[in-house]
């Protein structure tokens, strides 16, 4: 009785955590689909090309809130695919505070940072100007509103179609949360930390599928690994990269093109392992 209670409270910890993001979400493209019109569309395309860059840098920043807000809006088609790859790669959530509270570590915090965004902005550049097909589909903000039936669109402000929308996601990242926590405790970490190839360059073959694990204790598991050595630096990294927290998660809950989906999970964990191998022999 006492795991199930300590599985729902901190499913309902990480949950809340995110809220203020999720709400801050909705209310931008609720108050930019009633307010902003055309006017919008055209600025957010005049800037669309520093993207990337400061997806990347923002997303560098020790929560995942960021890579929540970015599916978000890349579903309601206000950021480009490589911009939301961009924030998915850089976002390190938990794994930043963890090293820097290791203090024979604390020095790597400002590597992983750096290649963290090096990594992401490249890639979300490569995305966008080289491979603009691959992400095509033509968005719009009232689509997402569609689809969640949130009743944008009536007289009823900016604040309750937004809370709507916050309030659905939020259940159903609470319901995965206290499902993934479960299986964690019933399995245990230590037997996940046995799989791994101590000293291989294929670690991050590995350590990249742990980061899909959709919620911060991805990260926090990839980065005790890294800190006791059991992982290296370039497989740490890989893990970190595909560790977006809930942003997939989210991603697939509020964008209807699966297989748009599913090529930006494909993409992301194909960069952190190609970045991994690299580090690797650097």
């Amino acid at each position: 009785m006492n795991l199930f209670i300590d599985v729902l409270m901190d499913a309902a910890i990480d949950s809340v955590r995110i809220l203020p993001f999720l709400f801050a979400a909705f209310c931008l493209l609720e108050a930019m689909e009633r307010h902003a019109g055309n006017f919008s569309q055209r600025v957010l395309t005049g800037i669309r090309g520093a993207g990337p860059l400061l997806g990347a840098v923002l997303g560098c920043v020790p929560q995942c809130g960021f890579s929540v807000l970015a599916a978000n809006l890349f579903s309601g088609g206000m950021i480009s695919a490589g911009t939301l790859l961009a924030v998915f790669l850089s976002t390190s959530d938990e794994a930043i505070l963890m090293i820097m509270g290791q203090p024979e570590s604390a020095g790597v915090v400002g590597k992983l940072l750096l290649v963290k965004v090096v990594i992401a902005v490249l890639a979300g550049y490569l995305i966008d100007f080289c491979f603009p097909k691959l992400f095509s589909e033509k968005k719009e903000i009232h689509d997402l509103c569609e689809k969640e039936s949130c009743g944008c669109g009536h007289s009823h402000g900016v604040i309750l179609p937004a809370w709507n929308h916050t309030l659905k996601l939020f259940i159903y990242i609470f319901l995965f949360s206290a499902c993934l926590n479960l299986v964690l405790e019933v399995a245990g970490i230590g037997k996940v930390e046995s799989l791994f190839w101590s000293g291989s360059v294929f670690q991050p073959i590995l350590t990249a599928l742990i980061g899909f694990v959709p919620n911060c204790a991805a990260s926090v598991l990839l980065t005790e690994l890294y800190i006791k050595g059991v992982i290296s630096f370039a497989a740490a990294v890989a893990g970190l990269c595909t560790s977006a927290g809930v942003g997939l998660v989210v991603l697939w809950r509020v964008n209807r093109n699966r297989k748009e989906n599913l090529k930006m999970m494909g993409v992301l964990y194909g960069v952190a392992v190609v970045a991994g191998i690299i580090l690797y022999w650097v």
